[in-house]
């Protein structure tokens, strides 16, 4: 790899290391809820090695060097120094990695999904992990397995995605020669089976026959629990006829079962019947592998209105599969935010009299908004990958279309604060009142995000063979096309199945875009506190309307970083999507959003800064949105997937410009998203008394919380 090329890929120095606060919060709990939350939260921590094992080989290797190096000296990292003569400044760049590494659970980044390696030279650390026999081992181990601590020379591998291209995946392990096509036709084959598959992995065998792996504590459950019943083996159509797929139950297995234990140890501190019937079906799914159950634990997550302690935890997003089916491990534990809370309150009630501004008609929008829960949540424990800023789940269109879903809000992740430190693309003229009001306009576009963006709309379904829910005889003219529609979703199939890798973006955007429109509106911004419900740009509405433009707009600048020029793909759908954005404000006409550079020669830029015209927002920036956004919502209504992709692959393309010119600038100016040091809760097994312990938020403070953790 090209050493200018390789430099992007080092780890964060330093990275922004922040404290997730949430004592006051966990002490205002009785103690049967702390008891509660602290089991869930154990369950949620132990799928960290699950996490571990979907990014990389290496990862639960890498993992457990850490703790061995901390266990070595006892968290005193100068006596690590003086044992090792490795200089403090060698060991201050191990622990940069180590934070990152916790950070995002693994060596690929959470929000990226590219390798970061460690700064310091490869001899230093071999020399470092002398320090005894146990961090040999692990060390020797870690440099060989999978693509190894520091292996860069394929750049192919420093990226997430499919075998066939020499991608990084971990959720076909094995097998380098499975391709996309075999992927797709076991895929196709499950789901006229009806059987999803979120928590499992995919692999081919020598023999061309595939084994799905199916996430379980147990290696032969009983027929009665399993999905398909007895079905163990089965046959495959098309290009692959003659082969098998074998169902194999038992991966992840010594975690999955530790997980199901606590959870059954949480259902004893239930608050209520819902919460105990939605314990026994997690239980029921990460014990016996059921998906069933976990769809089901999900339906009484959502009955469960409004508890004192909120979770969930599964295999949930499938962002990183890279044929975006697969779910990734995670869990939540989290508090609620009674002040914040009663804001989203009002959102939600305004919701029924903000979907109809939207740009398509009642037939593309569910009969009845299915008001949810919308909570603001203070965190105590979020295991995965990285921890978002706000949810909505289930992600099961047809739970969500049918019987409602919930939105939070994570409301100390959108305050936690880094020191302060340049915006990069952001006009010194805009810059005092960009920071006064990004976290206003960011929780706004959050809010509306996660409620309508991800709430609303209906995909039009052949539900059973001859039965619709729609009138076919007379089927809805579509707003784009302004003819009738032709297409739907056919029996078994769903909006991930029918979209495919592309879906997870593509429903990113249609949100973001969602968000964008609706925050127009004066009188949901003042349910926020903002203005007083009136359409004028020159009070405070005005302002964090324009932040929250401008917002978007840097987002979609800053989303270069995660465009790989080599392989031509993204590497985050969020910032995907959000480029998108960028590129709908760019023409949406009248010089509404330009990119300008500060030596005047955007051929030969060297900055980049964003203009946007403040007046103009009303007038040309939300129209655009509107455009795209009744186009992206129309396609996912329709299963209109040629159409949908075309549109996707247009707005979302990278021409030579922003590749060549805009590129260099970003990544040279991309700076550290920041890593959270969580609290720790240790259980008083006579007292039955949970105690909280909180953490230092720095390099040391972040290894040290995991050390204690004990996963």
């Amino acid at each position: 790899m090209d050493p200018s090329l390789r430099s992007h890929y080092l780890a964060d120095n330093p990275p922004t290391v922040v404290q997730l606060e949430i004592a006051p919060h966990f002490a205002a709990l009785s103690p049967k809820q702390k008891r509660y939350a602290h089991h869930l939260s154990r369950a949620s921590f132990l799928g960290t090695r699950v996490t571990l094992a979907q990014v990389s080989p290496e990862s639960a290797i890498i993992y457990d060097l850490i703790l061995a190096l901390h266990r070595a000296c006892s968290g005193d990292y100068e006596k690590l120094s003086n044992a090792t003569s490795v200089p403090s400044s060698d060991i201050t760049l191990w622990l940069e990695y180590s934070a990152q590494f916790l950070g995002n659970c693994g060596n690929y980044k959470g929000f990226g999904d590219s390798k970061f390696i460690p700064r310091l030279q490869p001899e230093t650390l071999e020399k470092l992990c002398m320090v005894n026999d146990e961090c040999k081992k692990l060390h020797d181990t870690a440099m060989k397995t999978g693509g190894g601590i520091y292996e860069s020379k394929d750049v192919a591998l420093m990226h997430f995605g499919y075998p066939e291209a020499g991608h990084m995946t971990t959720y076909y392990p094995d097998s380098p020669t499975i391709t996309k096509e075999e992927i797709s036709t076991v895929g196709d084959v499950l789901e006229e089976k009806k059987l999803l598959i979120e928590n499992t992995r995919l692999r081919k065998l020598d023999s061309g026959d595939f084994e799905l792996l199916i996430a379980s504590g147990i290696q032969n459950p009983p027929a009665a629990e399993r999905d398909l019943g007895d079905v163990s083996t089965i046959d495959l159509p098309g290009k692959l006829s003659g082969k098998k797929l074998h169902l194999v139950f038992g991966d992840y297995l010594n975690e999955m079962a530790k997980i199901a234990v606590e959870i059954k140890k949480a259902r004893k501190e239930a608050a209520n019947d819902t919460e105990e019937k939605m314990l026994n079906e997690y239980a029921r799914s990460f014990g016996t592998g059921s998906i069933q159950g976990f769809v089901e634990s999900q339906r009484y997550w959502i009955k469960n209105k409004k508890p004192v302690v909120e979770t969930d935890l599964g295999f949930v997003e499938t962002y990183r599969d890279p044929h975006g089916v697969r779910g990734e491990w995670e869990g939540f534990v989290a508090m609620v935010n009674q002040e914040r809370t009663r804001a989203f309150g009002k959102l939600v009630d305004a919701a029924p009299s903000m979907i109809p501004k939207l740009p398509w008609g009642k037939e593309f929008e569910k009969d009845k908004f299915l008001s949810p829960d919308f909570t603001s949540l203070e965190v105590l424990s979020f295991a995965g990958s990285g921890i978002p800023a706000g949810i909505n789940i289930p992600n099961y269109d047809f739970i969500r279309q049918n019987e409602g879903f919930k939105n939070v809000s994570l409301g100390n992740v959108l305050s936690a604060k880094a020191p302060k430190e340049p915006i990069p693309f952001i006009r010194k003229e805009d810059d005092e009142l960009y920071r006064r009001y990004r976290d206003g306009a960011f929780e706004v576009q959050v809010g509306i995000h996660e409620l309508l963006g991800h709430g609303c709309g209906k995909l039009l379904q052949e539900t059973a063979p001859g039965e619709y829910n729609f009138d076919v005889e007379n089927p809805p003219t579509s707003p784009v096309s302004k003819q009738p529609v032709t297409s739907w979703y056919k029996p078994g199939q769903t909006w991930s199945s029918v979209f495919g890798s592309i879906a997870s973006s593509y429903e990113e955007c249609r949100a973001e875009c969602v968000a964008m429109a609706i925050s127009c509106d004066f009188e949901l911004l003042e349910i926020f506190g903002f203005g007083n419900g009136k359409g004028d740009m020159s009070n405070e509405a005005g302002d964090v309307l324009y932040v929250a433009y401008l917002q978007m707009a840097r987002a979609g600048v800053a989303a270069l970083e995660y465009w790989d020029p080599k392989a031509r793909k993204w590497g985050q759908i969020h910032m995907q999507a959000r480029f998108a954005i960028l590129r709908t404000f760019m023409e949406a006409g009248g010089n509404f959003c330009e990119i300008k550079a500060p030596n005047g020669d955007v051929s030969n830029p060297n900055d980049l800064e964003i203009f946007l015209d403040r007046s103009k927002i009303l007038s040309h920036g939300r129209p655009a949105v509107e455009d795209l956004l009744q186009k992206l919502h129309i396609y996912k209504a329709t299963a209109d997937f040629d159409a949908g992709k075309k549109l996707y692959d247009d707005i979302t393309s990278v021409d030579e410009w922003w590749a060549e010119k805009a590129r260099p600038i970003v990544l040279n100016k991309k700076t550290p998203r920041k890593v959270f040091v969580q609290a720790n809760t240790v259980l008083d097994a006579e007292t039955g008394e949970v105690k909280l312990f909180e953490y230092e938020p720095t390099l040391q403070g972040m290894v040290q919380s995991y050390f204690e953790r004990d996963v």
